[in-house]
């Protein structure tokens, strides 16, 4: 059974656009990697380069809005076209972090849940659209006590998108409305090799990660991979592309989780994730 998660969805609109291409930087001019922009309104996002650049067809007379978890978010609104715009972000002061004494133990903070159907069941995450709106996929985790997270675990079943780049996020849930708050300084990005064979992650965060007590969201997502490649597949036939091209695959864990597309404002329960555990120091 594999069940197909469409990452990054074609611009579902059917009206005038206009072009906006430009660059996002930082108070200093240098660039910013992997900002996400869209236009909520009219389902319309995707993901600037390592570099900062972006290229975008939206509406006129409405706002840009680009949203990276080191910054706060940025707005633009859009009037015509645009061939050189810049767009600078302020950076996102975090509050700064509580430290813990005491007695500390290894533990789970969150488990991948059951593999369905072992390997067998997967969930596929395509970036076949070609136009990146950077969808996070994850789970959901209560902290009861201080945690400081020392492993991040999980599994990519194969991978045949070549210069895959993956991020994970955590996020702290807070409120009635359950608002996604970001605890980290910097999103953890890692390379995902193509490779048929089952590849296996641990990855151990630079910054110190400690948690409050409360709960938490940890995302996967896909950030970018060869545009090269991706331009080659798209320019062929429909008939000429393999079915499990330009997809990567993860073991499917019945576990529930949260479907959250930044660029677009949505985030909707999903049923089943990818199966991330996160493992570390709980305080006593």
């Amino acid at each position: 059974m594999v069940s197909s998660l469409q990452l990054l969805p074609l611009q579902g609109v059917a009206q005038d656009l206009v072009s906006v291409k430009g660059r996002v930087v930082d108070s200093k001019g240098e660039a910013i990697e992997y900002v996400q922009l869209g236009m909520p309104s009219h389902n319309i996002g995707t993901i600037s380069s390592v570099d900062g650049l972006f290229s975008i067809e939206v509406p006129p007379a409405d706002t840009l809005h680009f949203h990276h978890v080191s910054y706060r978010v940025g707005k633009h609104p859009v009037t015509g076209p645009e061939d050189d715009l810049t767009i600078v972000l302020e950076d996102n002061e975090l509050p700064p972090a509580v430290s813990f004494g005491g007695d500390t133990k290894e533990k789970f903070l969150l488990k991948p849940g059951g593999k369905i159907l072992g390997d067998k069941a997967l969930i596929g995450c395509s970036i076949a659209s070609g136009t990146f709106i950077g969808s996070e996929l994850g789970s959901s985790a209560t902290a009861r006590k201080p945690f400081l997270v020392q492993d991040i675990i999980f599994e990519v079943h194969s991978n045949s998108i070549p210069g895959c780049v993956a991020s994970i996020n955590i996020y702290r849930i807070e409120g009635k409305n359950e608002a996604f708050v970001n605890v980290l300084h910097k999103p953890i990005y890692f390379d995902v090799p193509p490779s048929d064979n089952p590849q296996h992650f641990d990855l151990q965060p630079e910054e110190p990660i400690l948690l409050e007590k409360g709960k938490y969201f940890v995302a996967f997502q896909i950030v970018s991979c060869d545009k090269k490649a991706l331009e080659e597949f798209l320019s062929r036939d429909e008939s000429r592309r393999g079915p499990t091209e330009m997809y990567l695959y993860a073991p499917l864990h019945l576990k529930s989780s949260y479907l959250r597309k930044i660029a677009l404002g949505e985030i909707k329960p999903f049923p089943v994730n990818i199966g991330i555990a996160v493992k570390g120091l709980e305080f006593q």
